[in-house]
């Protein structure tokens, strides 16, 4: 039973409201000052406080001052007469959990309590009941779904749920994420099958070789400043959390985009920022193309990659490009930005997200904070949240740019692992292959043995690209149990689900 405090000098008229929350099974308890609230607060557990704001002696706001300090756990709802702004102001300030104005019938209590007391577990019920109802509408999407917008509404409503369900019923998840599984099934037969008439065709989702033609340079063209942000490895249900943070200084229009295969940075990056698919970089700039064997870094070119780009459009903006692999990164990026709040087009990476991934699966400690699709949102939010990153948008914003915001490619979390064999000059990502001997069974990937056909370079005349389905991951029979368990539960990407390939594209507008 849940144990309420009501403080008020009128304790005695209120009988009736009394009576009414004990007949709705709450526990009350007494007191006609502020000290007698506070010395039963020292020998008693309560779950609420109701709080007369107007009583002698110690006002309500100091009583409230003296349970923040001691009691900072207890939601206290402040009661009073008075409609002045000032004290509304100061009450909130002291953060109550809610403000009710004299005179206040017993429904309106009960109201404000139940928020206080019982919001999540009724938000739990409602959105448990709202996703059975919602269950079988959802499967006849995905059963349904023949189109690039039919899979990209899926997957927006499958993360919707997620996210919503994220907190609640256990057996509900557990149903969410076996539609989940279900509808990456599908959508992976879908990319097999339309895949290459997407690059042979203009029917086609924007890809990732085309941001800077159709979001990028529109703008441009429109005379406005331009800030374009890649977040590696930044899917849908992480920009849902990271979202409330922008919210302040940006107005959003979010889309998906998907991604160019493999679903890596070598790849789907190099793409965005040369605008053209990986063959033809390497074909037009072989010099800024890395081959997978190569001992340089795959994504050094970057900068070179954009001012290609920008000369084959004949584009005459100057443009900066900025790197932030770190906190020390973003603060020095942070520093100077007022030196770039004149260049019409800003290009920045930041790269923690694929560096939590990465750590995830080369540490412990990471792993164990990470465990899951939640917590791995959830770290995501707090590195926003208390990096630099969130006071660069903030100046961003502040100096009038609009904003494109994006990735390269999503991730997904791995836990089933497919047999594959190759020479050791194949590349070692977990969710594609690309060699010239592989030996692998083919109804288990999405092969690609004329890799011109799909607009990938081949490192050897019979080279071929193979990508893990679903939530597979590739592993060498050699050594096979241990590196099935060391990988395992990890986060991967270059492969094919809606995760890694669907990923959002928002255009952001100053307020």
């Amino acid at each position: 039973m849940d144990k309420i405090l009501w403080a008020d000098d009128e304790i005695d008229l209120l009988k009736p409201h009394i009576m009414f929350l004990k007949a709705k099974g709450y526990d009350v308890a007494t007191a006609s000052n502020g000290r007698d609230a506070l010395d039963m607060l020292m020998h008693e557990r309560f779950d609420l406080i109701l709080l007369d704001e107007n009583m002698p002696g110690l006002s309500g706001l100091e009583t409230l001052s003296k349970i923040n300090q001691t009691h900072p756990e207890i939601p206290v709802i402040m009661i009073t007469k008075s409609e002045e702004e000032n004290l509304m102001n100061q009450a909130i300030g002291n953060q109550i959990a809610d403000y009710l104005i004299k005179p206040v019938n017993p429904n309106q209590i009960l109201l404000s309590i139940k928020k206080n007391l019982h919001s999540n577990e009724l938000v739990a019920a409602q959105t448990s009941s709202d996703y059975q109802q919602e269950f079988q509408k959802i499967s006849s999407l995905i059963n349904m779904a023949d189109s690039i917008e039919n899979w990209m509404e899926v997957y927006r409503q499958l993360v919707y749920w997620e996210l919503k369900l994220a907190d609640t019923d256990t057996a509900l998840a557990q149903l969410l994420l076996m539609q989940k599984r279900d509808a990456n099934s599908n959508f992976c037969k879908f990319v097999k099958r339309e895949y290459q008439g997407w690059l042979q065709s203009d029917d086609h989702p924007m890809m990732s070789h085309e941001i800077f033609k159709r979001k990028v340079f529109p703008l441009l063209d429109k005379g406005e400043k331009v800030c374009l942000f890649i977040i590696d490895n930044f899917r849908l249900d992480q920009w849902k959390v990271v979202m409330p943070l922008l919210s302040e200084w940006f107005d959003m229009d979010e889309e998906l985009y998907s991604s160019i295969l493999p679903t890596s940075t070598q790849y789907a990056r190099n793409a965005i920022f040369a605008g053209l698919m990986p063959l033809k970089i390497k074909e037009m700039y072989p010099n800024l193309w890395v081959e997978e064997d190569e001992d340089e870094g795959l994504n050094i070119h970057e900068s070179e990659l954009i001012r290609t780009q920008l000369e084959r459009f004949r584009r005459k903006e100057k443009f900066s490009y900025n790197k932030l692999n770190d906190s020390s990164a973003g603060e020095k990026f942070l520093n100077k930005i007022n030196q770039i709040k004149d260049v019409p087009l800003n290009v920045v990476v930041l790269n923690f997200i694929d560096m939590l991934s990465h750590a995830r699966t080369e540490s412990k400690m990471i792993r164990e904070l990470a465990n899951s699709d939640a917590a791995y949102r959830s770290l995501t939010e707090s590195w926003f949240r208390h990096s630099s990153s969130l006071d660069i948008f903030r100046r961003i914003a502040e100096l009038g740019y609009k904003v494109i915001l994006t990735t390269d490619h999503g991730t997904i979390r791995v836990d089933n692992p497919i047999k594959v064999v190759g020479d050791r000059n194949t590349n070692t990502n977990l969710r594609y292959k690309v060699g010239k001997n592989l030996n692998y069974n083919p109804k288990q990937v999405y092969e690609m043995a004329d890799p011109k056909k799909f607009g990938l370079p081949s490192p050897n005349i019979s080279s071929t690209y193979i990508y893990a389905l679903n939530e597979d991951f590739f592993s060498y029979p050699n050594n096979y149990n241990y590196y099935v368990q060391y990988y395992t539960g990890t986060f991967q990407h270059g492969g094919i689900s809606l995760q890694e390939m669907l990923v959002p594209i928002i255009t952001m507008s100053p307020k």
